[in-house]
């Protein structure tokens, strides 16, 4: 019998504020995969687009883009295994392959069961990863991809994000508090606007501390030494593909997206050289209409 860890979580008052304003026409949905129960939002009409967050995040993270892409898209906006209202599996190893399954395996079930093998896939760092790995697998097979800032795509990880991450974020946001947690939010959410770095403190302090999820995605990279990836792999990635990075990005170096594009048949990079990890929360206004234009097919 599988393990489940789950946390009992209601959305905060900054979540629920978002929540709010996102309905209609979105409204959170739940389904279980495979052995974790997914939490997502949906809302829009037209061919279906699936937003993959970032480690820590969740989908309401997504919260600047998510009224314009549901005027062109059907947005599936899923909380990743473990973040967000999500549960996962328990996870206490320190293999990356299997971290990387812990993540993947049970989005991949929620798309196959809601019939979504097909979709646009748009992706941020840890979110990015699970997109590619989607794609590699070929069960999933996504018409287009947007990988943000995204693990996965080469070795490289600066020290400094390194260090951050296996203090554990939920951690240090619990013990500091919000005001002094945003002093370190350099590191993980550089630039963003006072409303989403307000729900990042809020998602990150849920009581119970996000165990497995946070040790799953410890064991995708060492304190020194490469970072699990595939790009080794990414040539069989067959999907147009539009990686977005900032320049000043202070996980995952820039050289790493024009390298990643290079391996891809079908890739092209937009680099943003005033923004950092997180180019599509920085600045929605002009990331976020580039983003919806490729996902259109209209750039």
């Amino acid at each position: 019998m599988t393990e489940i860890y789950a946390i009992l979580s209601r959305p905060g008052p900054v979540e629920s504020a978002i929540l709010s304003e996102l309905s209609p026409p979105f409204e959170a949905k739940r389904r279980l995969a495979g052995a974790t129960t997914l939490r997502w939002l949906e809302g829009g009409e037209g061919p279906p687009l699936v937003l993959l967050h970032g480690r820590g995040h969740a989908a309401t993270m997504w919260q600047p883009l998510l009224p314009a892409l549901a005027r062109r898209n059907r947005v599936i906006a899923i909380d990743l295994p473990g973040f967000g209202h999500s549960s996962s599996s328990l996870f206490s190893g320190a293999d990356p392959e299997a971290a990387l399954r812990f993540f993947v395996d049970p989005v991949e079930a929620l798309l196959v069961d809601l019939g979504l093998e097909e979709a646009a896939i748009v992706g941020h760092s840890l979110g990015g990863f699970v997109a590619v790995e989607l794609s590699l697998r070929q069960r999933v097979r996504p018409r287009r991809l947007v990988l943000i800032g995204s693990m996965g795509l080469g070795p490289a990880m600066r020290t400094a994000a390194r260090a951050f991450f296996r203090a554990v974020p939920e951690r240090l946001a619990r013990a500091l508090g919000p005001s002094l947690y945003e002093g370190l939010m350099g590191v993980a959410g550089e630039g963003l606007p006072p409303p989403l770095a307000a729900l990042e403190g809020e998602l990150l302090s849920t009581t119970g501390g996000k165990g497995p999820p946070a040790r799953a995605f410890n064991a995708l990279f060492p304190m020194v030494g490469p970072a699990f990836h595939r790009g080794e792999r990414l040539g069989e990635v067959g999907a147009e593909t539009l990686i977005v990075w900032g320049d000043r990005d202070v996980v995952f170096p820039s050289p790493t997206a024009i390298a990643a594009a290079a391996a891809m048949p079908r890739a092209e990079v937009s680099l943003w050289p005033d923004l950092g990890h997180c180019p599509h929360l920085e600045d929605p206004g002009r990331v976020g209409p580039a983003i919806a234009g490729f996902v259109a097919g209209s750039s």
